[in-house]
């Protein structure tokens, strides 16, 4: 009887594992070109903030100076907490309405989309003049810096919006509903034990994005009055051009620093997501 050489070729396995760890050349090179992008201007802002100091200064001199400013600290911590509220005031508002409007109302969903595009359509200037309008009626609101953060929730609407909807269409919504409410689970918990757990990506996603509106706002709050990081930074850069140069990369960091840790923050308790139920 003939004897069957052993093939040489490699399982099929091996094959398949070879093949997904081969990277085509094109991703490779839109991928330098992409890091090329965004470190050469870093790289520039970095080495232009270490020129123009006096002998004896060293080249950190302008980031000691910033760092040694007390309204560096104060404006910072302020702009901080401005994008907390507005975080908070976005999800306690939209959450509730993408997830009604999801579950009974689908016909207000092309309404939604219309409405939430409209701080695209009107320019920040005209917003604010009409809300200078409207605020002169509540006095006590307007001298206070947290009336920012529900301006600010009108510019996050579109990108915490969208996160949500996006989410609530990845999940069998209904399905997850009508299983919680058979086992007893009213609306209320079933959002918050059920869907919520669900939406933990899409969350972060919008909240990351109004972080990042909320701490690169310039506009609204010089207009009003407030002395806010963006202003503080914006004051800086035009009576010092070391300085400046040096707080922009300081603050580039700080502000993807926050972003890093809200991110951890959301991913933290990623076990929660199989709560129970069950009365």
């Amino acid at each position: 009887m003939a004897q069957v050489a052993p093939s040489s070729a490699p399982p099929r396995s091996h094959r398949l594992r070879r093949a997904r760890s081969r990277v085509p050349i094109w991703h490779v090179l839109w991928l330098v070109l992409a890091a090329i992008f965004f470190l050469a201007p870093i790289y520039s802002l970095v080495q232009f903030s270490l020129e123009g100091t006096l002998p004896g200064q060293g080249p950190f001199h302008w980031y000691q100076t910033v760092f040694d400013d007390p309204v560096f600290r104060s404006t910072f911590w302020l702009s901080i907490q401005i994008s907390l509220e507005t975080v908070a005031v976005s999800l306690v508002l939209m959450v509730p309405t993408v997830f009604w409007i999801h579950l009974r109302l689908p016909r207000l969903r092309p309404v939604m989309d219309l409405i939430t595009i409209l701080p695209f359509v009107v320019p920040p200037i005209v917003l604010i003049v009409g809300l200078t309008h409207f605020l002169h009626n509540f006095p006590w609101l307007v001298v206070r810096p947290e009336v920012l953060a529900f301006i600010y929730v009108v510019f996050a609407l579109p990108f915490i919006y969208r996160a949500l909807d996006a989410g609530l269409r990845a999940i069998d919504l209904k399905t997850l509903v009508e299983a919680a409410e058979s086992l007893g689970s009213s609306i209320p918990r079933t959002l918050l034990q059920v869907i919520l757990p669900n939406l933990r990506a899409a969350i972060i996603g919008g909240s990351l994005l109004t972080v990042a509106i909320a701490m690169g706002e310039f506009t609204v709050a010089s207009l009003l009055g407030f002395f806010t990081f963006p202003v503080y930074t914006y004051e800086i850069a035009t009576s010092t051009a070391y300085e400046g140069v040096a707080l922009s990369f300081i603050s580039f960091v700080l502000i993807w620093a926050a972003m890093l840790a809200l991110y951890l923050i959301g991913r933290g308790g990623r076990g929660a997501a199989g709560v129970a139920i069950t009365e």
